[in-house]
């Protein structure tokens, strides 16, 4: 059940998905991690991740949605305040947040310039933007190769086998690199994520 004390709302259609992808996990009761992880090139930088309850800081702001508990660090409390959790039309994970990057959080990482191939731009911004922001949880993120417009990423760490990680790929890896590297047009996660042994913060 919402309350009026809840920071962020959330659709039943996205929680719907959510709950069936926390189902598949290995480990009952986890409770879905949402934090602020810095600011890119559009807006805000998102993590989400499935935690196991004693990995729930006691400082986190905690909230009910249906049978999805919901834990959000203080620091990200007043960027995601009225944001809503919503599904894309390609099946991602989106965050609607009213909110204005702040300049504070912006100046936090460094300026991304990105030269050479392809290739070589693509493992730049996985290296200076990507991968930093979902270390956090263990989370890494490689290129496997290039074809034309394709590009295949394999996922590791906390983001292998996190059912969570084809949302945060699709909309915000996929995002990243197709805004930063235009001649790139389709992401494809070549992942084996039924390998994954650790999809948490």
């Amino acid at each position: 059940m919402e309350t009026s004390s809840n920071i962020v709302e959330i659709s039943d259609i996205a929680l719907e998905q959510i709950l069936e992808l926390r189902a598949l996990e290995a480990v009952p009761d986890l409770t879905l991690g949402l934090r602020i992880a810095g600011v890119g090139a559009n807006g805000f930088v998102y993590e989400t991740a499935f935690m196991r309850p004693e990995d729930v800081a006691a400082s986190d702001h905690k909230e009910q949605h249906g049978d999805l508990p919901v834990a959000i660090p203080e620091t990200s409390l007043d960027q995601l305040r009225g944001s809503v959790l919503d599904i894309t039309e390609s099946g991602g994970l989106v965050i609607r947040n009213p909110n204005p990057a702040t300049p504070q959080l912006a100046t936090q990482g460094p300026t991304i310039e990105l030269t050479g191939t392809v290739e070589e731009r693509i493992t730049q911004l996985l290296q200076a933007h990507i991968n930093p922001a979902i270390a956090s949880h263990g989370g890494y993120v490689r290129l496997l190769s290039v074809d034309g417009p394709t590009a295949q990423l394999e996922m590791g760490g906390g983001c292998q086998g996190c059912g969570l990680a084809a949302m945060t790929l699709r909309d915000g890896i996929e995002t990243a690199i197709k805004h930063n590297i235009p001649e790139v047009t389709e992401i494809v996660d070549a992942t084996d994520h039924m390998a994954g042994t650790n999809p948490y913060y």
